[in-house]
């Protein structure tokens, strides 16, 4: 109890109504902190079914929290305490990295990060798949797969690189790499995962509006 307290709510969100109406549960977050993880279940849908004390804020971690190299973004509402929000800021990061954004991004959030590793894992296999298809074994192809994918993420990070520059420093004329890139293109990659991102986020915005 007390200034440090906050509740989490991660069920599914056509619930999130039905389990924050329940009896005494209004009175339970009064001058209490709220983070929710429900994708698509705004802030002023929670403040409608709350007390107009209670502290809510969104937030959308992602499964790589689980070794803490995640990415949390968090959505505090305007009346959320400096207290509390450096409190989930700090709670969040030791998960990985976390971020401060408006809500009007949070549903692209849920897309692009959310999401993002399922839809990196697909890419991954696929490379991984490659690799067997060239006598690869595919424990190997899936650690040489991995790696790669997980060394250029870092060199974005840690270096600030652009990762059209990383991919031009691998690129030499007349070489393997512009030769598979050229496939990739041929192939609508970019234009594929853009609308991947794109549909995913419209999905999203749609998930708290039918409440159980």
């Amino acid at each position: 109890d007390g200034p440090n307290a906050a509740f989490y709510s991660s069920c599914k969100p056509q619930g999130s109504k039905a389990i924050l109406t329940l009896p005494g549960m209004k009175e339970a977050l009064k001058d209490k902190c709220l983070i929710s993880i429900c994708a698509g279940v705004t802030i002023l849908q929670m403040q409608d079914w709350l007390d107009p004390s209670t502290h809510v804020m969104r937030a959308m971690p992602n499964t790589p929290c689980k070794i803490r190299q995640g990415m949390t973004v968090l959505s505090p509402a305007s009346n959320v305490d400096q207290v509390y929000q450096q409190l989930a800021f700090n709670m969040f990061s030791t998960l990985g990295r976390c971020r401060v954004l408006e809500e009007k991004h949070m549903d692209a959030v849920t897309a692009l990060s959310g999401s993002g590793p399922a839809f990196g894992c697909v890419i991954l296999e696929a490379f991984a798949d490659g690799g067997v298809m060239m006598g690869l074994p595919r424990d190997v192809a899936i650690e040489l797969a991995a790696q790669a994918m997980n060394g250029a993420a870092r060199m974005v990070l840690e270096t600030g690189a652009h990762p059209a520059e990383i991919k031009d420093g691998v690129t030499t004329p007349a070489g393997s790499t512009i030769a598979g890139l050229l496939t990739m293109e041929d192939g609508k990659i970019r234009s594929t995962l853009a609308r991947t991102i794109q549909e995913a986020t419209n999905v999203a915005s749609t998930l708290g509006r039918k409440q159980s």
